[in-house]
């Protein structure tokens, strides 16, 4: 175990150290000046120069970069070119939105997700389970902003069950969660019907049928915990993107997350804050990953980490 955990260490630094190359190069080759964002319209020659030296966009690409990955072995992140205040400071000030969204956002899509693949695979090839994949496919090709504002008017707007936007209560998640449910619940579903139909196949659940044993206890306890296995993975995956921010979601329903932040930086071209967001999503699909991997064998004693 102790082995495994170090390469998959050594594998994700890696990773995210390439993660923050391409990125920052992508941003150093983007034809928008952040120095004239910050200058304003108005600026001379002269100011915009002064300001470009201070922040040392003068220098090449490798002066800049190898500059900031200086500061990112010693744990800071920069600081954001307009607002003056530490990248760290800002990303952990939206954070606990965010981890909020995520959370409640999962659970959605898993309970939707995975009642509907069961159901589905349950009955295979009848008019429920034909029913439940047109559904999974309708969610998973619907908009977000779409199924957004939908939700809003019918519940916000209309019947009044829910606040229209904003932070802090029960209220204000249940719409945004629902949303993210409604959107990723087809893609678990029809992951979990594919998982389910072939475990129910398999030897040992016909051995487990001819032993007499009940057909909820077959299901539950013998067909259930190997078919969830790619799901775990997929939950992993879906913990980087949550904490990337789902943007069109948080800006319909005013949610102050990451991914508001991460859009209003690419609007301003406010390089340091959109390398922190980036990071910080890289590295949380790098640990949900991890964290699918390690959760894995506990599931299924025959998975072993090697």
């Amino acid at each position: 175990m102790a082995g495994y955990l170090l390469r998959r260490l050594v594998q994700s630094a890696l990773i995210l150290l390439g993660v923050s190359f391409i990125t920052y190069f992508l941003l150093f080759i983007l034809p928008a000046d952040p120095v004239r964002q910050i200058a304003g319209r108005a600026a001379t020659a002269e100011t915009v120069a002064n300001i470009r030296e201070q922040l040392g966009l003068d220098q090449p690409f490798l002066v800049q970069y190898s500059r900031y990955l200086a500061g990112l072995f010693q744990g800071d992140l920069g600081r954001s070119y307009l607002q003056r205040t530490e990248v760290s400071t800002l990303i952990g000030a939206r954070l606990p939105a965010t981890l909020q969204l995520m959370a409640a956002g999962i659970a959605t899509e898993l309970v939707l997700g995975l009642s509907m693949g069961v159901a589905a695979a349950l009955t295979r090839g009848k008019a429920l389970d034909n029913s439940l994949m047109i559904t999974s496919f309708v969610t998973v090709s619907a908009p977000q902003f779409v199924v957004s504002l939908l939700l809003l008017y019918v519940f916000a707007v209309k019947l009044g069950w829910f606040p229209i936007g904003g932070y802090g209560t029960f209220a204000h998640i249940v719409l945004p969660a629902l949303t993210l449910g409604l959107l990723g619940s087809g893609w678990y579903s029809r992951m979990m019907r594919s998982s389910m139909v072939e475990v129910l196949r398999t030897d040992y659940i016909r051995t487990a049928r001819a032993k007499g044993l009940t057909r909820a206890r077959v299901i539950l306890r013998h067909a259930l915990p190997n078919a969830v296995l790619p799901v775990i993975a997929m939950i992993g995956i879906d913990i980087g993107i949550f904490m990337g921010g789902i943007v069109v979601v948080e800006s319909v329903f005013g949610w102050p997350g990451i991914g508001q932040l991460a859009w209003q930086a690419i609007q301003r071209v406010d390089i340091p804050i959109i390398m922190g967001v980036t990071l910080v999503s890289a590295a949380a699909i790098v640990i949900g990953n991890l964290l699918a991997d390690l959760i894995a064998p506990f599931i299924d004693p025959r998975i072993k980490l090697r």
